[in-house]
């Protein structure tokens, strides 16, 4: 029997095509599970009138829980799934149901909600989460001897305010920002920190006026 090896090569070309796609669609399903994950808020509307809605979402490893607040109460997430972009909820409470259908728009769902025979139109905001505001326990690297310091961040949207305490006085930060997990910061005396939130804890790099740099890390005070 002859073999047409350009057949072969063909069949197991798109072999690989499929696994390869079924592999990216499944990274992408469990990247967007994994992004959901949080608080919402934002607004059903319907014929004139307007619900608020504070949403709380947990990724189970496929299914979702958690629960829907409205000022009628709380309401339980009773059933979730993730069909491709398409986010569907089903609640239960104060003896009513409902469902929601909602589209994954980067941090924002938009959909609709089904509950007592009525539908309204929805739109919920994801709210950042701050990992940022509190005190924390720093020391710096300067040059090769540990400088112990205390941070006192504030974080206002991506703005980043407050002060730092060493035994060399107290600093306050002039400039700050908190953007995709990175803190940058200008201290009085035109120190620089810049750091990444890496296991809960901030790792970067300082710079002293331009004299003097090194790596500096901080923990959170509990």
């Amino acid at each position: 029997m002859k073999v047409n090896l350009n057949s072969v090569a063909l069949i197991i070309g798109a072999g690989l095509l499929v696994a390869f796609s079924s592999g990216t669609v499944f990274a992408q399903n469990e990247k967007t599970r994994s992004i959901l994950t949080g608080k919402y808020q934002g607004t059903a509307k319907s014929a004139g009138r307007e619900l608020t809605i504070t949403l709380e979402l947990v990724d189970n490893g496929g299914t979702f829980s958690g629960s829907v607040t409205t000022q009628h109460g709380t309401f339980k997430i009773v059933k979730g799934k993730l069909t491709d972009d398409l986010l569907t909820l089903n609640t239960e409470g104060n003896g009513t149901t409902g469902e929601f259908s909602l589209k994954v728009k980067d941090d924002t769902l938009v959909g609709q909600l089904k509950a007592e025979g009525g539908v309204g139109a929805v739109e919920l905001r994801k709210v950042p989460v701050d990992e940022i505001s509190g005190d924390w326990d720093a020391v710096a690297d300067a040059q090769g001897q540990p400088f112990p310091f205390t941070l006192s961040l504030k974080l206002d949207g991506d703005k980043v305010t407050g002060s730092s305490n060493s035994q060399l006085g107290v600093g306050n930060i002039t400039t700050g920002t908190w953007k995709d997990g990175k803190l940058a910061v200008v201290l009085d005396g035109n120190i620089t920190l810049v750091a990444n939130m890496i296991d809960g804890k901030l790792s970067g790099d300082y710079d002293f006026a331009g004299q003097s740099s090194g790596k500096w890390i901080a923990v959170k005070k509990k």
